[in-house]
């Protein structure tokens, strides 16, 4: 048997006659079962945050998109569309064009994008999940979905006959404008749904049909300016970006989710490492106990560790039986911790017990990834901790 593993757990487990070590050691065991439930709770309130946050653009965004690698559009062909429909793990491809415009309605102005999308936009995005009044547009129609933000902004209702939803697009092409009338491609528009998102989304786009976006800013039936798709679940998306390349030469750009979301993302991830470091310091303060603890066990046990150490063991194995006791007591409060971390959320997830609103609870996700941030972080500090505090042991002290 390990000697100083026998002995640690000896220690571990048996009280001491000084009753203010006791106390001590049962401060320092709350401190590391809190310090463990706190970082785990909050890890996973957080990874609901952030999925709840990224839901947002989940329902929006496709899961890959195809755009132009110089300049702003490109030209697809028959061949080229039947070629991406035969990639394997592509669910659905649509063609879609993109263009901030000018937007006027009873005298209100607004300068946002029009996204001209084709029949299959509703196969790769699910607009019946975004759409919350009216209806989706129909193709070769001037109809168009508006957002909400836009809609409230221009105090724009929909089927509204008595002013016009107009919409302004530059012409294409070179020198001096003689003719501000000229300068503009301008069509009434019929707004026939109203989409909700988030704020930032619902200012973002009119949706209306591809062919005309495509009149609008003067393109052939063949250009666009990208192409959303939607993968099969466990596709590859590396071969998939892969066969896009081939397909179009390597002249276009293929981004993924995160990448057409790169600040968010990137924020998200900041604010996750951010709030780790907080609560890791809390453990950190909490693990002081925990030092203070074995130096007083230390010197509580000095005469044992002197005949210890007369009948022959080393100094080493003395401080290893302080390390693995705090190693243990580290160990055995993470589980602890984590065990009642695991009820809180568990218990948030089936009832709901905290709102954000009377009708939003507030987000939460079991996570095997958080269990295991959680473990590694309170063994590791637990482990630091106890080699500072067994570094005591020393001959000095047993002589």
């Amino acid at each position: 048997m390990n000697f100083p593993l026998y002995i640690a757990k000896r220690y571990l487990r048996s009280a001491s006659k000084n009753n203010a070590i006791n106390i001590i050691n049962g401060i320092a065991s709350v401190g590391i079962i809190v310090g463990a439930m706190a970082l785990f709770v909050v890890l996973s309130v957080f990874s609901g945050l952030r999925d709840f946050s990224l839901s947002f653009s989940n329902d929006f965004d496709p899961d890959l998109k195809v755009g132009a690698a110089l300049g702003k559009s490109f030209t697809v062909s028959q061949t080229q569309e039947n070629d991406i429909k035969k990639i394997e793990g592509v669910a659905a491809a649509s063609k879609i064009i993109e263009e901030r415009v000018l937007f006027v309605f009873d005298g209100k102005e607004q300068v946002t994008y029009l996204k001209g999308i084709d029949s299959t936009f509703p196969k790769v995005n699910d607009i019946h999940k975004i759409v919350y009044q009216g209806d989706w547009l129909e193709p070769n129609t001037s109809q168009v979905v508006i957002g909400n933000g836009i809609s409230q902004r221009l105090s724009l209702g929909l089927m509204d006959f008595n002013n016009p939803f107009e919409v302004y697009v530059p012409k294409p092409g070179k020198g001096a404008i003689e003719n501000p009338e000229q300068a503009f491609n301008k069509f009434t528009l019929a707004p026939v749904g109203i989409y909700a998102i988030s704020e930032e989304l619902d200012d973002k786009y009119v949706f209306c049909e591809l062919r005309l976006a495509q009149a609008l800013l003067e393109f052939k039936p063949d250009r666009i300016t990208g192409i959303e798709i939607k993968m099969k679940p466990g596709a590859d998306e590396d071969a998939i970006k892969t066969s896009l390349q081939k397909i179009f030469r390597n002249k276009i750009t293929v981004k993924n989710r995160a990448q057409l979301n790169d600040s968010l993302y990137k924020m998200l991830n900041t604010e996750n490492i951010a709030v780790y470091l907080i609560f890791t310091l809390v453990i950190i303060i909490a693990l002081f106990n925990l030092v203070g603890a074995l130096i007083m066990m230390i010197l509580d046990k000095k005469s044992n560790l002197k005949t210890l150490y007369n009948l022959g063991t080393e100094v080493a194995d003395l401080r290893k039986i302080f390390l693995l006791q705090g190693t243990l007591l580290s160990v055995f409060g993470g589980l602890i911790g984590l065990a009642l971390g695991v009820v809180v959320v568990l218990i948030q997830q089936r009832y709901d017990l905290i709102m954000i609103t009377p009708n939003l609870p507030y987000p939460v996700i079991f996570s095997v990834q958080n269990i295991l941030i959680v473990l590694a972080t309170i063994i590791s500090l637990g482990f630091i901790a106890s080699w500072i505090a067994s570094s005591r042991v020393s001959k000095k002290l047993l002589e």
